[in-house]
């Protein structure tokens, strides 16, 4: 059996991996938290400076094996989201985790070494796949820190430093926050004034809907990524499935042809009416394999200018 699949054949990731990134107080980890269900892990204390009415269950982490030891010992049936706050800091911890599990990965003023780096990626890969293994959407909330380039400024993610190439190619989304005002979006494209990346095919810009009045008062409901960045992916989810399955039926359709043919006369017929199936992405040159190799099981060849089936001299 062929590994290879044709396109409606892949099985598809249902859960996004997602980075939101901005200058501090601009309410990325309020964003965050407006995903389906999260669960947060608080690596630097910011759900203190989140409004009360928008903070949801929340682990308090000391070190790295704590999130380790939540995602691997409890459950976490009735979350769908895991939100770490912040990526950095998160990063931080796993640095010391490399450390001192092996101390020739550090350098003496408690950074890694090449090594170390390759380590934390592999890690970090392994926490991803982690996540994805317990069916949860992963959401890294990060500052942002200022690149110079020339008369030039990016604002890019503090996150991972020297890792931070390797570590977004883990990730479906790249969001960068911005406030003008009381205005904010989310731009997951890249620009070059920030970094962006941006699978899931989200507008270019987005406005983020306010939540508090001047005052801090609660008036909207917080769901903006369960609305406009999930909701969304995972009906073009459903469209998709929704095309393999269709794809798969007429396969099954076609292979019961297949099996029917047992001569030139029939393998003709069969191609004569290959048309006549409600083809769905490649499915009818899916069709035109499975009767080549039936006519070369039976025998036959194709005649190339009849471009008809016939018993092989």
């Amino acid at each position: 059996m062929t590994l290879i699949r044709k396109p409606a054949e892949l099985k598809v990731q249902p859960k996004i991996k997602m980075l939101v990134y901005g200058q501090a107080g601009i309410g990325k980890t309020t964003i965050a938290l407006s995903a389906p269900s999260p669960l947060l892990f608080d690596f630097d204390g910011g759900i203190n400076r989140v409004n009360y009415a928008h903070i949801k269950d929340t682990v308090q982490i000391e070190k790295y094996d704590d999130l380790l030891e939540v995602i691997n010992k409890e459950d976490l049936s009735s979350y769908e989201t895991l939100v770490i706050d912040t990526g950095g800091k998160c990063m931080d911890r796993m640095t010391d985790y490399i450390i001192h599990s092996n101390s020739k990965m550090g350098r003496a003023n408690g950074t890694l070494t090449v090594q170390g780096y390759s380590e934390r990626k592999s890690i970090f890969t392994a926490l991803c796949r982690l996540i994805a293994e317990k069916n949860k959407h992963i959401i890294f909330v990060a500052h942002r820190q200022t690149q110079q380039d020339g008369d030039d400024m990016r604002y890019v993610p503090i996150f991972g430093g020297k890792n931070y190439d390797s570590l977004v190619t883990e990730l479906d989304l790249v969001g960068y926050m911005e406030a003008n005002g009381r205005k904010r979006t989310i731009t997951f494209d890249p620009t070059s004034r920030n970094d962006g990346k941006n699978t899931c095919y989200m507008p270019a810009v987005m406005d983020i809907p306010l939540l508090v009045d001047e005052k801090g008062n609660p008036v909207g409901e917080n769901n903006f990524i369960s609305e406009k960045i999930i909701k969304p992916f995972i009906q073009r989810l459903k469209e998709r499935q929704k095309i393999s399955e269709a794809y798969h039926k007429v396969l099954e359709e076609i292979k019961e042809q297949i099996v029917l043919i047992t001569d030139a006369e029939s393998a003709n017929d069969f191609c004569n009416r290959i048309n006549a199936f409600k083809h769905v992405g490649s499915s009818k040159a899916m069709a035109a394999k499975l009767v080549s190799e039936k006519a070369k099981a039976l025998g036959l060849k194709l005649n190339k200018e009849t471009r008809k089936y016939e018993p092989a001299a």
